[in-house]
């Protein structure tokens, strides 16, 4: 325990929390060619290379993972979660956090039917994280609601 004389020689120091995304927590300005820290949740990327993977011990499986290159011009590797994908090199992705418990180094994931990756086809559960729209009878609710209204056939045309 501290005297008062010394903690009003020294202070108290602030305690750093360190990140668990850290390629998530800097924006680089092309303008002043610097660097800042700033955290984001997601951030958008460019894919280089999707390959596969194989998970550690217990585990056995090819999971899917691509090297992307962020907004803030560092490099990565992010998952690609659920059942089949539409990536190739140049998409465009969004990234976010979130750790593959057994692919070792992996800190990222690529957030499904954003940009120019496809939603999970066919999903019926947790239709939110894997970008699936909602399935009546086949038909999505989207595609029933927006049709346009029949037009009478007499009707004078223009």
């Amino acid at each position: 325990m501290p005297t008062i004389q010394q903690l009003i020689r020294k202070g108290r120091k602030k305690i750093v929390k360190k990140g668990k995304t850290p390629a998530l927590s800097d924006v680089y300005s092309s303008i002043r060619r610097r660097r800042r820290k700033l955290f984001s949740p997601f951030k958008r990327a460019v894919v280089l290379q999707v390959r596969t993977m194989t998970p550690k011990k217990p585990n056995s499986a090819l999971r899917k993972v691509a090297r992307v290159r962020l907004s803030n011009g560092r490099e990565v590797t992010a998952y690609i979660p659920g059942e089949g994908h539409n990536l190739a090199e140049h998409a465009i992705v969004l990234v976010r956090g979130g750790k593959v418990k057994d692919l070792p180094g992996i800190k990222y994931k690529i957030v499904r039917g954003v940009y120019d990756t496809g939603g999970v086809e066919g999903r019926r559960k947790s239709r939110s994280i894997y970008g699936t729209k909602n399935v009546e009878g086949g038909v999505a609710k989207e595609t029933v609601a927006s049709a346009p209204a029949q037009a009478p056939e007499g009707g004078a045309s223009a």
